[in-house]
Parts: C-alpha cells; sequence; structure tokens
C-alpha cells in the first residue's frame, strides 16, 4: 500500500493545514493514488476483505474521496455504495434520495483519517437513517491509532506524519507559507 502511495506521488511535503485544522510538514494527497484504478482497486480490495466478516448490505463513505472507495468496495462486495455530504447544520447527511431501510448493515469507509471527524459523522448519518454500522474501514490511517470506534475497525495502511495546533506549528513561527487542503 505504501509503495502504491508512493508511485502515484501521494506524498507531499511543505506546510500544510489539513481538514481537522491541523498542521503538518506532510499531506498525503489521496486522489493522486485514486485517479489510478488499478490502485484503487487493489486498496479497496484490502478494506473489502476486511467488511467482508461483518455482512454488511451496503457501503457508505463521507465526500469526497469516500466516494469513490464506496463504490469501488461496494463493486467488490456486489452491493450498493453510497455517500453522505455535509449537512447545513453540522454532521453529515444522505441526500440525493439515497436511503437504508430500518436496520441495514453497512460498513463506513474513508481515505485519509486524522481525527476520524467524518467517520463519526458518516456513522452519525447512517444511524439517523436508520441503518447499523457493522465495521469501519480506512485508506490511511495518520492517527497513530488515536481513534477508535465502538465497531471493528481496519486500516489498509498506517502511515506516521506528524501534526501541531495551529498555534504550535513551528513551520507558522518560522514563517513558511501554509498551503490549506
Amino acid at each position: 500500500m505504501i509503495a502504491a502511495l508512493t508511485d502515484a506521488g501521494a506524498f507531499l511535503t511543505g506546510h500544510f493545514q489539513l481538514n481537522s485544522g491541523r498542521h503538518s510538514d506532510r499531506y498525503l494527497e489521496k486522489f493522486n493514488m485514486l485517479q489510478w484504478p488499478r490502485y484503487t482497486e487493489l486498496v479497496c480490495r484490502k478494506m473489502a476483505e476486511a467488511g467482508r466478516t461483518y455482512s454488511p448490505q451496503t457501503i457508505a463513505g463521507p465526500t469526497t474521496g469516500g466516494i469513490v472507495l464506496a463504490y469501488e468496495i461496494g463493486r467488490q462486495l456486489g452491493l450498493r455504495g453510497i455517500f453522505c455530504e455535509r449537512a447545513p447544520e453540522g454532521g453529515r447527511t444522505f441526500q440525493r434520495d439515497f436511503r437504508l431501510q430500518p436496520g441495514e448493515r453497512v460498513m463506513v469507509v474513508d481515505d485519509v483519517m486524522t481525527s476520524g471527524e467524518s467517520v463519526f459523522d458518516t456513522i452519525g448519518a447512517v444511524q439517523k437513517a436508520g441503518g447499523v454500522v457493522t465495521s469501519v474501514a480506512v485508506m490511511v490511517d495518520r492517527s497513530g491509532g488515536k481513534v477508535t470506534f465502538d465497531v471493528p475497525s481496519f486500516a489498509a495502511t498506517e502511515v506516521e506524519m506528524q501534526t501541531w495546533a495551529a498555534d504550535e506549528c513551528p513551520l507558522c513561527k518560522q514563517g513558511v507559507a501554509l498551503k490549506i487542503t
């Protein structure tokens, strides 16, 4: 998995503000890898095999990278892949007429996890829609194992990347230009 990320040019260096608000000197541009079907199929195969054990009926992910992953994992498992979007009031919600049956078993997938916020929001959207989360799978866990869920979870790979709160960032103190991801 690391080889696929490297070959695709997904590892970037600089000064980045992550979606979580934290800063880092390295960034993982997942779409540099997800643009290549052979790499996407490879990573999704690992995620699908991990989730298959929990007998999901649907695969759900958050926008944006979760769309590609939910679709491909669903394709590999012969299931539908749906996605949830940011809700105006916060969190995420299923739109575009995506619906879950009461008690429908859902595997939640996401791309790069730092704080777990988008996964937790997706879990909330599944529960609000009446579904039951069976498991979570992420393409890359960069939380250092700090994020856990109340269901079985799996990471196709783990990547250590140091992050800092914005007010503690040494790159900010050095005046290095910040790129918002």
